[in-house]
């Protein structure tokens, strides 16, 4: 089955009308992972339906619109590499992309590759549940349709379900409400406006440099400070761009190997291994070059204290050199935390929004916030009228959007149900009890630590030559052994154990969530050790997996394309 062939069955098949539909593969999701589990199973040949909540492809990037928004690792990195033809035609302008670039890239992949007719959009899953006896997933939609496939893939993301803030009166609010994870597609206006913020993550931080020299006044309500290093975005220019084009399958190869998926520097030095002057020229040269070069600068900086609160202290000690007041440059200093244990934030004015005389600092670890009114916030210190409240308060992440709505496995059992003391799986792909259930980027890999996108391509192949061994073998089942599983969540807590992350209260950790269960689900090891876990878990003949035999049912047959499935896994 050609791809053309493909499209029009799909198309058809999302066309007629009520009734259950049939497919081989249904995929959850539409942001980088969705779109190519999408193009790789098509090319395949397995007829395949993919829903996607938001209006178009895009994932976290349709719905993060909010003003300043930007990737921050580099464009080069964070984008395709299965295509060498859209990786020649594409061209980046920025270092570090901004929202509307990365929408941009987005459509021009899935305009060429033809991948929107495969996609309903506005379309959430309400159910998904394995029907045992026919060996197939039944999913129902908010539309009140239901679609069956034998194999069901989760390309949910691990940022994709926003957090409402823990703040009472919220909703009583009558000046403009805005939620930085729904931002509406119209432009904003700040001017002469009283404007808050709550929530200083990445978000916030790229939030507040953006519209602080626009609002007319700007609160910022800040609860516990990030770190945060300059971006440094450049331009990419033609004699740069020209080389990275002629060199990408070697830059491909290099990120595949490394620890986080990407080009980022990464050094073997220890810490304590150079001389005090010696670390701090490094960590000078780290802060010039900008990005997250100083979280490569040495490689034990999430395994060792010590040396984990001396750069620290580096950075802090940058604050007072660009926030002209003291007062709030201590205020903006983090603490109690490692560095790098919450996620490593970028900007590129974030510490000089706050010499500007319309913008000021609300410490809420000094003065908490207890409410928010009709005209603003309330804290104890008393009330701050604005007209414009924006919420920067995060996401239930990794866990979220898998337990937003009803995933039932095997004897009735359901996801929420095997994740209540926290996330556990086989490789963050599959889970024991979930027959043909797959995940892209889970909870229990390196997710939020590595490149999503290299995750993504990696996850997506895994899959690929999973139901390609299946269907040369006439299986019709697979799942994790509960030995293999129990065993891959050891490898997982033995190496958080080692590991700073533990140390701060993040959504890494589940902490951002009332009654979420904590506790560091994710694989810290490195992209490059997963590659190596996931490549072993396939290469010894799927040893650590169950298979059902072949089913009765005609039906639920895979079709494959002419050609060998197993190509390009």
């Amino acid at each position: 089955m050609n791809a053309d062939t493909s499209k029009n069955l799909n198309t058809a098949l999302a066309q007629n009308g009520p009734g259950t539909r049939r497919v081989d593969v249904l995929v959850v999701g539409g942001g980088f992972g969705g779109m190519y589990a999408v193009y790789r199973f098509r090319e395949m040949g397995l007829r395949l339906q993919a829903f996607e909540a938001g209006g178009d492809l895009g994932g976290v990037w349709y719905w993060n619109r909010y003003p300043g928004a930007r990737v921050d690792l580099p464009s080069i990195d964070y984008s395709y590499s299965f295509s060498p033809e859209i990786e020649q035609e594409w061209t980046w302008s920025e270092q570090f992309a901004a929202q509307p670039e990365l929408l941009r890239y987005i459509d021009f992949v899935a305009s060429k590759l033809s991948l929107r007719p495969h996609f309903q959009f506005d379309t959430r899953v309400n159910r998904a549940n394995w029907d045992a006896a026919r060996g197939l997933w039944v999913l129902k939609t908010d539309r009140g349709e239901t679609w069956e496939a034998p194999y069901c893939v989760m390309a949910t993301g691990p940022l994709s379900v926003p957090k409402e803030p823990d703040i009472p009166g919220v909703k009583r609010f009558k000046g403009r409400l805005l939620h930085a994870a729904r931002w509406p597609h119209e432009p904003v206006s700040y001017e002469g406006q009283r404007v808050g913020v709550i929530g200083t993550g990445s978000t916030g931080i790229q939030i507040v440099q953006e519209i602080g020299p626009q609002a007319g006044e700007l609160f910022v309500f800040q609860r516990t400070p990030s770190f945060t290093m300059p971006m440094r975005n450049v331009e990419l220019d033609a004699e740069y761009v020209a080389e990275v084009k002629r060199h990408y399958p070697g830059i491909r190869e290099a990120a595949r190997n490394s620890a986080v998926g990407g080009t980022r520097p990464q050094s073997t030095r220890a810490f304590f291994s150079v001389t005090r002057a010696q670390r701090q020229a490094l960590l000078e040269d780290a802060w010039k070059q900008g990005g997250l070069a100083m979280l490569g600068t040495f490689s034990d900086l999430m395994l060792n204290e010590e040396a984990n609160e001396q750069v620290a202290e580096f950075v802090r000690n940058r604050i007072p050199e660009i926030v002209k007041d003291p007062v709030v440059a201590e205020k903006l200093k983090p603490k109690g935390y490692p560095i790098f244990a919450r996620r490593p934030c970028l900007d590129s004015s974030y510490y000089e929004t706050y010499n500007l005389p319309n913008v000021h600092l609300k410490d809420c670890l000094a003065d908490p916030i207890v409410e928010v009114t009709e005209k603003g916030v309330r804290t104890e210190s008393g009330e701050v009228e604005l007209d414009m409240l924006i919420l920067a308060t995060g996401y239930d992440g990794l866990t979220g959007a898998m337990m937003a709505f009803e995933v039932t496995g095997r004897d009735g059992r359901t996801v929420n149900d095997k994740w209540k003391e926290g996330a556990r799986s086989y490789l963050g792909l599959m889970m024991e009890g979930f027959p043909n259930l797959f995940m892209t980027t889970g909870p229990n890999g390196p997710a939020a630590l590595a490149n999503i996108i290299r995750i993504s391509e990696h996850d997506v192949d895994w899959i690929a030559g999973a139901i390609t061994h299946m269907h040369k073998n006439g299986l019709k089942t697979i799942e994790p052994t509960p030995k293999a599983e129990e065993d891959w969540m050891g490898v997982v807590r033995n190496l958080a154990k080692r590991s700073l992350i533990n140390k701060a209260k993040t959504w890494w950790v589940g902490a951002n969530v009332k009654d979420k269960p904590q506790g560091l689900t994710l694989f810290t090891g490195g992209f490059h050790a997963y590659r190596q876990y996931t490549a072993a878990a396939a290469h010894d003949g799927y040893a650590s997996f169950s298979f059902g035999p072949a089913k009765a049912d005609a039906e639920a047959e895979p079709r494959f394309a002419a050609a060998d499935p197993v190509a390009g896994v």
